[in-house]
């Protein structure tokens, strides 16, 4: 699990320059501490109040290509379960804050991401 990237994913590199080349600067991996929890968007607009998360299919269970592992089941199930509901708790918390939250899966074509955060910054 060492070789899993937390940060700087193909994708999310994808999505960082195309909205850096549209002229919007950003801050990347923030910490924010919020309510006692903590949170670390992979893109952050912080004058603007949005946080971008850019979701792997496999490790946030996407409803279209997400998929139960077959081995280790007793190991990856839970897992899996605990990345959902910590991503739900971290929308919540980023809400109540008065943040918007955007989440893009990995396979959203481009044009569709950078739309979905253009409307929210907007």
């Amino acid at each position: 699990m060492q070789a899993n990237r937390r940060r700087d994913t193909k994708p999310e590199v994808v999505l960082r320059t195309a909205l850096h080349a549209l002229g919007y600067r950003y801050r990347k991996d923030l910490l924010l501490r919020l309510d006692g929890v903590r949170v670390r968007p992979d893109i952050v607009f912080t004058k603007r109040r949005v946080a971008v998360f850019v979701d792997g299919c496999f490790w946030h269970v996407c409803p279209q290509h997400g998929r139960q592992p077959t081995t280790n089941e007793w190991y990856w199930t839970p897992k899996l379960r605990r990345n959902m509901e910590r991503d739900q708790r971290v929308n919540d918390t980023l809400a109540e804050a008065g943040w918007s939250v955007v989440r893009v899966w990995e396979h959203v074509p481009l044009d569709d991401a950078i739309a979905s955060v253009r409307s929210a910054l907007e």
